[in-house]
């Protein structure tokens, strides 16, 4: 590993330094909670959407996806096709409740449907499941300064969390988002550089060097096989990760709190929409990239595979070059603990802290108790983090994928049963969501199935549980509530309200025109994939 040197040093400090000067001047825009936690809702769509695709490709895809695809090949692609069913599902039927509400955080939706007792649960929930998610985004970037920089991982844990704390308790949700597109620029501008260094250093041209990949059986796609112990098949990628990634869009604070800050619901759904269209092509960028690495180094075996990128690039020498990647790395991170720091001290402010202990403050108390959670949170999350780099060293990517999967299933459950049951009661769902957590759990300690899995497990034990434990205590309901996709039809056709703003549906459940636009999208994709590796 070559010294770091002055040119690569100074590359990272400006874009340290950028990042807080744009905190600082967008604090001073900052008077209120609601200024922290929604930013005046003047935020436009495309900020909001390219913040959403940054938090979510995070540095677990810059080092994670090439590592991942390295061991498995293309077929990780697999886990990513599903995003435009998510977003499809997420803006039908998630977004007109948590817009129309005028809520700051979306677990707000459970006490309304449920009960005090139902929030204080999903958002606990959330609380504990983001933290182990942000942490795992935070040890990945310590990896990165740890290899770049030869700065010990620990502290690298720690120099990462103040820097993205300082702007974060300074600008609050504007400074997430507009941090978030600069370093989206960052991000795709080191990945595109080892990319092209990665193809011009290859001694092959590059179609070439696919039909090598392809004959050792690193280039099919499309896993068919119905094998549930298997994490990157057709199946688990369509059927199971749709429902996980449903959760992370549709009931993940840190995703949708910035959907909440655009002028209007055309514009929320417009933020995600981008995401949708997108994201394929960032995850089949990263994906690509690593079995082209597996090619390079012949498949050699490294020590962790999250520095296979890293160590590439210090091998290619381009001056200037590692400062670029330790600076895209880092942005992908901070965009990641930005979104998380702010959306961990929403909720504790919102669902606990006004909730429970002081429900009549003024807004400026509100404002300095949500930066003091802030704090606190930023301080939570290293702690996890040092764990990840005591223990883990397979990709980090699919790490964070594991970790999430063990609390999706209870979530989804829960906005599941509230958006279609008519039967679900708030104590029959309290005995569900155990009982969901407990069934994932036997799941992953005794049995061989793969994680993407546990979202399906959990959310059907969830469902199944509920509905059963809510008609023996509480007994069936005679209507729908009024928080339900019937009840809200039922609720706009009795007042007469426009079912429609700009175009764009209010009713959840009423599918948006584009949206099967997007459905066609997926269906190009899968046909892509398939093309791909016929055609090679």
């Amino acid at each position: 590993m070559t010294e770091f040197g002055t040119l690569n040093w100074t590359i990272l400090i400006v874009y340290i330094l950028a990042n807080l000067l744009l905190g600082f001047v967008i604090s001073k825009k900052v008077s209120t909670a609601d200024d922290f936690y929604l930013g005046r809702k003047q935020t436009p769509w495309w900020a909001i959407g390219i913040s959403v695709i940054a938090t979510y490709v995070s540095a677990m895809t810059f080092l994670g996806a090439p590592a991942w695809a390295y061991k498995d090949g293309l077929s990780v692609i697999a886990i990513h096709l599903n995003y435009p069913l998510v977003i499809i599902a997420v803006i039908t039927f998630f977004f007109p409740f948590f817009y129309n509400a005028g809520v700051a955080s979306i677990y707000e939706y459970q006490e309304k449907r449920f009960g005090k007792k139902a929030r204080a649960l999903v958002s606990g929930i959330w609380l504990i499941s983001q933290t182990m998610s942000s942490a795992a985004v935070l040890y990945a970037t310590a990896i990165v300064l740890s290899y770049i920089t030869g700065i010990p991982e620990i502290a690298g844990i720690i120099i990462v969390t103040i820097i993205a704390l300082i702007y974060t308790v300074m600008g609050g949700i504007t400074a997430v988002i507009w941090t978030d597109v600069i370093q989206s620029g960052i991000l795709l501008l080191g990945a595109g550089i080892i990319m092209y260094a990665l193809i011009d250093s290859s001694t092959t041209p590059i179609m070439e060097s696919l039909a090598e990949l392809k004959a050792q059986g690193k280039t099919n796609p499309l896993n068919f096989d119905f094998d549930f112990t298997n994490v990157t098949t057709v199946w688990s990628g369509i059927i199971a990760m749709t429902l996980y990634h449903i959760t992370v869009y549709g009931t993940n604070q840190m995703m949708v709190q910035r959907t909440l800050a655009a002028k209007n619901i055309g514009d929320a759904k417009k933020s995600y929409l981008l995401m949708g269209f997108l994201a394929f092509f960032v995850y089949f960028f990263f994906i690509i990239m690593g079995i082209l690495f597996y090619n390079h180094y012949q498949g050699k075996t490294f020590e962790n595979e999250n520095t296979i990128i890293l160590q590439f690039a210090a091998e290619y020498g381009m001056p200037g070059l590692m400062g670029i990647i330790a600076a895209a790395v880092m942005a992908a991170s901070m965009s990641s603990l930005d979104s998380a720091f702010n959306s961990l001290s929403t909720v504790s402010t919102l669902d606990f802290y006004k909730k429970y202990y002081k429900p009549n403050e003024s807004d400026v108390h509100y404002l300095k108790v949500s930066r003091l959670f802030t704090v606190f949170w930023a301080v939570i999350i290293i702690f996890p983090a040092i764990m990840y780099h005591l223990y883990s060293t397979g990709s980090i990517l699919e790490v964070l994928s594991k970790v999430g999967s063990y609390f999706v299933g209870a979530q989804l459950g829960m906005f599941g049963l509230g958006f279609f049951s008519k039967h679900a009661s708030e104590r029959g769902l309290l005995v569900g969501t155990l009982v969901g957590v407990i069934a994932v759990a036997y799941t992953a300690i005794y049995t061989d199935v793969a994680w993407p899995w546990y979202a399906a497990i959990g959310a059907f034990v969830n469902v199944v549980v509920t509905i059963i434990a809510s008609i023996a205590i509480d007994g069936k309901q005679a209507e729908y509530s009024p928080y339900t996709i019937k009840g809200q039809i039922k609720a706009f056709a009795d007042s007469g309200s426009p079912t429609t703003e700009n175009g764009w549906y209010l009713v959840p459940g009423k599918v948006d025109k584009v949206c099967y636009t997007l459905f066609g999208f997926f269906i190009f994709t899968l046909v892509f994939l398939f093309s791909f590796e016929l055609f090679i």
